[in-house]
C-alpha cells in the first residue's frame, strides 16, 4: 500500500462559508476575525487492485487553470484518470469540490472513470441545496455522469474496504477502513481531521453530535493504536499521515 498526501494548503472561512486561501508567512490572522482556519489533505492509496481517493478537496485551480487535486496526483506518478475509487466520507464543499472541474464555463466531472462511493442519505440531503455547506450544482454535474454506488449504513464494499455510517459531523458521515495484505490504513474524515484531535478530547460546535464524535475519535484512535492502522488526517496542518500509539491513557501520534 502507497499513500500520498495530495495537501491543497491552508485556508480561512468565516460565517460566509468562503474559503480564502492563507498563507502564514504573508498573511495576519487578525486580519481575519471570527475566522476558523483549516488545512486541506485530500489523500490517493494505491492498493494491490485500486487507486483509491479519499474526498476531493475544494476544487480550486493553479495558475495554469488546472485543479490543484489532478496536479498532484500527476506528480505523485499518476494521471487523474488512473483514479478507480474515490471514497467520499461526507459532501461538504471543502470535501467535494474537487469532484467536478470547470471547462468552457460548464461543471465536468473530475474522475469520470472512476466509481464514486456516498452514503445514500447524504447525496439525498446534498442534492436538496438546502445547506449552504453543500454545493448543489457539483452533485447537479456529477448525477448521470459519473458511476455513483451508494451506500447505506455499514458494510464491505469489497474484500479489504470497509465503510462505516459514523453520524457525528453530519447525519450521514462515513468512515473507511482499509487492509492490503499486511498494510492497513484508516480515513476518519471529519470526526478525525487533525491528530491533535485524539490528544485532547472536546466537543466541537461544527460538527452535527459533538458529543458522539468526541467519542468517536476515541474509539476510532483505539482501533488504530491496537490493530496497526495508519491514520490520514484530512485537516491536518503539519502532520497527515500517522501511526497512533495508546500508553498510559495518552494517544501519540507519530508522522509516517
Amino acid at each position: 500500500m502507497e499513500i500520498f498526501a495530495l495537501g491543497e494548503g491552508s485556508y480561512s472561512v468565516d460565517s460566509s462559508k468562503k474559503f480564502i486561501p492563507f498563507d502564514p508567512q504573508r498573511d495576519n490572522f487578525r486580519e481575519r476575525p471570527g475566522s476558523l482556519f483549516i488545512h486541506i489533505n485530500p489523500f490517493l492509496v494505491k492498493t494491490s487492485e485500486d487507486l483509491i481517493l479519499f474526498d476531493a478537496g475544494l476544487g480550486y485551480k493553479d495558475t495554469r487553470d488546472e485543479l490543484f487535486i489532478h496536479q498532484h496526483i500527476r506528480n505523485n506518478g499518476f494521471q487523474p484518470e488512473d483514479v478507480t475509487l474515490v471514497l467520499m466520507s461526507h459532501l461538504h464543499y471543502d470535501h467535494s469540490g474537487g469532484l467536478v472541474v470547470e471547462r468552457n464555463g460548464k461543471l465536468e466531472p473530475g474522475f469520470p472513470q472512476a466509481t464514486h462511493v456516498i452514503q445514500k442519505g447524504e447525496w439525498e440531503f446534498a442534492i436538496t441545496g438546502r445547506s449552504s455547506s453543500y454545493h448543489k450544482e457539483i452533485f447537479e454535474a456529477l448525477d448521470d455522469s459519473v458511476n455513483i454506488h451508494f451506500v447505506e449504513n455499514s458494510g464491505e464494499l469489497k474484500p479489504g474496504i470497509r465503510y462505516e455510517l459514523s453520524g457525528g459531523h453530519c447525519p450521514y458521515h462515513q468512515v473507511f477502513w482499509l487492509e492490503d495484505g499486511r498494510d492497513k490504513c484508516f480515513f476518519g474524515g471529519d470526526e478525525l481531521p487533525e491528530p491533535e484531535q485524539l490528544i485532547r478530547k472536546f466537543i466541537a460546535k461544527y460538527d452535527y453530535d459533538g458529543r458522539k464524535s468526541m467519542q468517536l475519535r476515541e474509539q476510532y484512535g483505539k482501533k488504530a493504536a491496537e490493530e496497526g492502522y495508519t491514520c490520514l488526517f484530512y485537516h491536518a496542518k503539519s502532520n497527515p499521515i500517522g501511526k497512533v500509539r495508546y500508553e498510559n491513557d495518552v494517544f501519540i501520534v507519530d508522522k509516517v
